[in-house]
């Protein structure tokens, strides 16, 4: 799969695919991602020092995605992205979380302030819905509170084209989004290997319905595609 990846619209920036240990939670019932993991902290160093050598820092500007968590990452990973940071003047940095990882934030982001650099944590909360959530994605975020799920993280990834969703629904999600966090990223569900597949008459809905609304928006990134960020999917180097 690609690794390495330009967005050049709304808040252009490089963004790296690392690989870690894996998402320690993997109960999310429409989620593969954590398949892209290796307990072989070894070659995961390896891999990610071959992804973080194409960074140039153009954007001074860098998220960082892992298909989970970033303390699932190495120490010899996260050090070198400070090393990365310093060397290429990138002062904000992204960095994606899972809600049961909240308390380690602090220390997060006290450490990467020492060398000059600003986090944005960013968390999949897909809906606000906490009965959706938990029931049907099983996402193990129990808060219902919109405000105290956003006490530790700065923007979130709303998950729409599925059964059940409606254009109210997802209109009243990116509000809550838009109203709690910095930015919101919209991601369509996409065929997997799961047994949750996407809702075409929802996406039609979506692309009808919400898709103007935000389209323009600076602070909304939608991925119609998983790959639309320019990772994932086939690798390319």
């Amino acid at each position: 799969m690609e690794r390495y990846g330009l967005i050049l619209e709304k808040n252009p920036r490089e963004i790296v695919l690392l690989r870690g240990s894996g998402c320690k939670w993997k109960r999310c019932t429409f989620c593969d991602y954590h398949l892209d993991a290796s307990s072989d902290e070894v070659e995961n160093t390896a891999l990610n020092h071959r992804v973080l050598q194409r960074v140039t820092g153009q954007f001074h500007h860098l998220e960082v995605i892992n298909s989970g968590s970033f303390p699932e990452l190495g120490e010899a990973t996260m050090a070198e992205i400070i090393a990365l940071c310093k060397e290429k003047e990138i002062p904000l940095l992204h960095f994606e979380c899972h809600y049961f990882y909240r308390n380690q934030i602090p220390a997060l982001r006290e450490r990467f302030a020492k060398a000059g650099v600003t986090l944005k944590i960013k968390i999949g909360v897909e809906t606000f819905d906490a009965d959706f959530r938990e029931r049907v994605l099983q996402k193990g975020i129990q808060e219902t509170d919109p405000a105290k799920i956003a006490e530790n993280f700065n923007e979130c990834c709303l998950l729409f084209g599925l059964t059940g969703q409606t254009v109210e629904s997802m209109k009243r999600d990116v509000e809550t989004g838009l109203r709690y966090f910095e930015r919101v990223c919209i991601n369509i569900m996409v065929e997997n290997t799961t047994d949750v597949k996407p809702d075409q008459a929802v996406i039609a809905a979506f692309l009808k319905e919400i898709y103007p609304l935000y389209q323009e928006n600076d602070r909304v990134d939608i991925l119609l595609n998983n790959t639309d960020f320019g990772v994932g999917g086939e690798e390319h180097e």
